[in-house]
């Protein structure tokens, strides 16, 4: 349970963060930052879980903890790509791709894309990040059928222009499921946090505008990067 010592401290740092203290966007280090508030380091952590639950920091493997920049928003019932997504915000997006090949595919893949186990599709993994920080790791499971040749094609770019300009295809309906908890071990590395750090797993299953199955996008977001918002 939090100390009082722990939410002064909070609010002390948050504070400072508030004024822009932080030019850089990073905070000093924790043994700095302890001895400069004369704490321990177990209450300066729990001070600075606090603030990273509240959302107003983040922390990155072997690099320390940063002011967290605005939430990206993401509105399922729009039809918009990543890139799109993040120019209409103000935002720098950049994609990079991890690996891309074609595999026999079983278990949900399969149901949710309409195949049986063992099919082969096409498996792309991918990094995403706003503003330089890696904020989505996604994997994109597609019927082959659709899309003869395509990892051939450049897949830092947008898929849903890819379809469209390529194969004539363009998305029509589509299924979320969105579902918090911890991050996988697969996922948790390439954006630089720890395994079991939270995070939220959104699945897509997207129909083209002839209502076949087309693909299924599993997308690893930091929980701390990310605002849901749906117009009904």
């Amino acid at each position: 349970m939090l100390t009082k010592t722990a939410d002064v401290l909070a609010a002390a740092l948050k504070a400072r963060i508030e004024q822009g203290e932080f030019v850089q966007g990073r905070l000093p280090a924790e043994r700095a930052l302890s001895e400069h508030y004369a704490t321990t380091r177990i209450t300066l952590r729990e001070a600075l879980g606090l603030l990273e639950a509240q959302g107003v920091i983040f922390r990155e493997l072997r690099r320390g903890w940063f002011v967290a920049p605005p939430r990206l928003v993401y509105n399922p019932a729009h039809h918009s790509h990543f890139h799109a997504m993040a120019s209409a915000q103000g935002r720098q997006a950049r994609t990079e791709v991890i690996a891309a090949r074609r595999q026999p595919i079983s278990g949900d893949i399969a149901r949710h894309l309409l195949l049986n186990d063992g099919e082969d599709v096409y498996c792309i993994r991918r990094l995403r990040r706003i503003d330089g920080r890696a904020v989505l790791y996604v994997e994109h499971y597609l019927n082959p059928a659709f899309f003869p040749g395509l990892l051939e094609a450049d897949l830092t770019r947008s898929l849903t222009e890819l379809y469209a300009q390529r194969y004539g295809i363009r998305y029509g309906s589509a299924r979320f499921t969105l579902l918090p908890g911890p991050l996988p071990l697969h996922a948790a590395p390439a954006l630089n946090v720890a395994s079991g750090t939270p995070g939220l797993l959104i699945t897509r299953i997207n129909r083209d505008r002839h209502q076949r199955v087309i693909d299924c996008d599993c997308e690893y977001w930091r929980y701390d990067a990310l605002s849901v918002e749906i117009d009904l």
